[in-house]
Parts: C-alpha cells; structure tokens; sequence
C-alpha cells in the first residue's frame, strides 16, 4: 500500500528527476501535470490539469481516491512570476497561492483518507531557498514561505496516524525555469555558481535525493522539518 506515489510537476526539471528517483525504486508514480513526460514507463500515469484551477484539481483527485490509495504525496509543481515590488501583480500573487498553496492543500484532503487507512503517509513540498528572500520575488518567496507553514501544521495534526509532513527547499538548480531567468552558460551563472560554498550550481537529482530521504518508511520520526538542498545558499545572501 505504500509504494503509490503522486507527484505535481513531474514531467520537466525537479519533479521529472523524482519521478526517475520514484520509479527506479519501484514506486508506482502519477504525474500530475499541464504537459506529458517525455519518456514512458510501465508504473508510470501522465493526467494533464490544470493545478493552479482549484475546482479541477480537486475532480482529478477525486477520481483517483476512488480508484487509487495515494500514500505519498510530493507537491513540486511551481512557477515564478518575478517583478520588483513596484511592478508586482496581485494577480500573480492570486494564481501563485492557487499553485503552491491551494492545490497542495486539496492533494493532501484528498489522499488523506487512504493515508490514515494505512497508518502510513508521507508528504513531500518542494519549496524554495527563495523563502528566505530574494530580490523579485515577493509573490513566489510569499507563497513558498507559507508552504513551510503548512507542513508544520501538518506534521502537528498527522503524526499520530504515522503520516510525516516535510519540505525539500532547493537553491540554484539548473532547470528551465531557472535558466529562464539566467541562461546556463552565462557569466550570471558563473558568479552565482562562485558565490555558492559548494561553488557549483545545483543539478535535480540533488533534490531528488532529498526528497527520497523523506519517503523512506524508516525515516518516519522527522517530520515537520525543512530540508534545505541550496549548496549552502541558505546560509547567507543570494542575489541573481
């Protein structure tokens, strides 16, 4: 019953090297995702949605609680939406809170009852070092601060059910949406590589591995924690 994993996001970058992780362990992965992953596998399920259309999301999840016992639920899926304060869009702010917040909310309402079922669960949010603050950042470093508020909360109300709530926040991790912003081979890259203690930018299977650390069943007395995988940015400025 434990080897049921969904993932938000899995079809590109953090969350596609997750769902590699996943199913090199022999998980049965479901990709929640607007696009299809780019590579098939027979434990693999693609379901296209819309995550940041909260009624949606939630008729997608609950056709697959009636189908499915989810036990481990990773919620990776996020975008960035930068501006300067001055710039920033409460519109932004609104479909970022649909994204990371609201729909990491309904997956886990939804997969709850199977999570309690088995006395067994483990919730995964993939936040960001963002959190702490960075320039133009105010809607996603808003929104990926109150993720970490959300697992606290849970791992409280869930433990006694041997569920486990914790956070994976990544730093620089070369993805598409992080070489959107600064292009890969570039000399911002560089010196934001430099400026890390680990002087190298991060690589998906860095947070992958994080996140696996969370899902193991043995590891079941951490919980409420946040993991950050950031090659030490967390430990001072970041500036991009």
């Amino acid at each position: 019953m434990n080897d049921v994993a969904l993932v938000t996001g899995g079809s590109a970058g953090i969350g596609k090297a997750i769902c590699q992780s996943l199913l090199q362990r022999d998980y049965q992965v479901i990709n929640l995702s607007r696009r299809e992953s780019d590579y098939q596998h027979e434990r693999l399920t693609d379901i296209a949605v819309d995550l940041s259309d909260i009624d949606e999301t939630a008729r997608v999840m609950d056709d697959l609680a009636s189908r499915i016992e989810v036990t481990n639920v990773i919620h990776n899926a996020g975008v960035i939406r930068p501006a300067l304060l001055e710039d920033v869009e409460h519109s932004d702010v609104d479909y970022l809170a649909r994204l990371h917040l609201h729909a990491g909310i309904t997956l886990v309402q939804s997969a709850l009852p199977a999570m309690k079922s088995a006395g067994f669960g483990r919730i995964v949010i993939i936040g960001s070092r963002a959190m702490l603050g960075l320039e133009t950042r105010t809607a996603y470093a808003a929104t990926k601060a109150a993720q970490i508020g959300l697992v606290r909360t849970w791992a409280l109300e869930l433990g006694q059910f041997g569920i486990t709530a914790n956070a994976v926040a990544p730093g620089p991790i070369v993805t598409d949406m992080f070489t959107d912003v600064v292009p890969e081979d570039s000399d911002k890259a560089d010196k934001i590589a430099a400026s890390l203690p680990v002087r190298r930018l991060g690589r998906p299977d860095d947070v992958a591995r994080a996140t696996m650390f969370f899902l193991e069943a043995e590891n079941g007395f951490v919980t409420g924690q946040t993991l950050f995988a950031c090659g030490g940015a967390s430990l001072g400025s970041l500036a991009l």
